[in-house]
């Protein structure tokens, strides 16, 4: 099974963000799907800049497992993250078209 885990929460719900980076990050590790792809949308976008401690390890990890597809361009613009997203080495991309084109590649999508 190939898995795509849309990270929504944010600073309204970061405990929610916190456990999809969480699940990610043990889901890789323990490689329990054929692939896992991470595409952060919306009010997720402001925490990356913020992560520290387990967060960031967690997110650093996923980052160097290759696993942290893109963040929504329109979304960092909206927010005002788009420097903080790529001094972290986040591709900007349109979140619509990555989430069609994993559900399209058979990925079922896990939201957080």
């Amino acid at each position: 099974m190939k898995a795509l885990f849309l990270l929504l929460s944010g600073k309204e719900s970061p405990e929610k963000f916190r456990i999809g980076l969480r699940a990610a990050a043990r889901s890789v590790a323990a490689k329990r799907y054929d692939d896992l792809k991470i595409v952060f949308f919306g009010p997720s976008e402001e925490l990356i800049g913020e992560l520290k401690d387990e967060d960031l390890q967690n997110f650093e990890s996923l980052f160097k497992a290759g696993a942290i597809d893109s963040a929504c361009i329109a979304e960092a613009q909206h927010y005002n993250v788009e420097e903080k997203l790529k001094n972290k080495g986040v591709v900007l991309g349109h979140a619509g078209e990555r989430i069609a084109f994993y559900v399209n590649s058979g990925y079922t999508v896990i939201s957080f």
